[in-house]
């Protein structure tokens, strides 16, 4: 079964100087079972790339690589309607005190049943409030 994934989870795929065991598992289940991200996720993962581009983390070249890998993964991008994300992903925000970027995940995993792979603190917690099952 798919599950969601979040951009904390993703681009601790490709720093090295990140703590990524838990990420790497997650990876390893995208083979499997494939995952589902908002369309926000895109976003949240190119200002990743660039950011780290920027400060000199990751090359031109790197970016390039890392686009063309996550372009090969088994990830569906689903579209976050506006009544959606001025709706509900935005009573989550207010209820569990995250982002609404959080949120979108979280309202993701819980419209489509499906467990969450995140490595956010306040985003884990939410989900555990929210009955949300965790990828573990």
């Amino acid at each position: 079964m798919p599950f969601v994934v979040d951009a904390s989870v993703t681009l601790a795929w490709y720093f090295e100087d990140e703590e990524h065991s838990y990420a790497h598992r997650v990876l390893g289940l995208l083979d499997g079972e494939g995952a589902v991200v908002p369309g926000i996720w895109c976003l949240e993962v190119a200002n990743g790339l660039a950011v780290a581009e920027r400060r000199g983390r990751l090359s031109t070249a790197d970016v390039s690589r890392v686009v063309s890998l996550l372009l090969g993964l088994p990830i569906t991008v689903e579209d976050t309607t506006a009544s959606r994300a001025l709706g509900r992903v935005l009573e989550l925000a207010r209820e569990q005190g995250l982002s609404a970027y959080d949120a979108t995940y979280l309202e993701l995993a819980m419209q489509q049943g499906l467990s969450l792979a995140t490595q956010d603190a306040a985003l884990r917690e939410a989900a555990a409030r929210a009955g949300v099952p965790l990828v573990e």
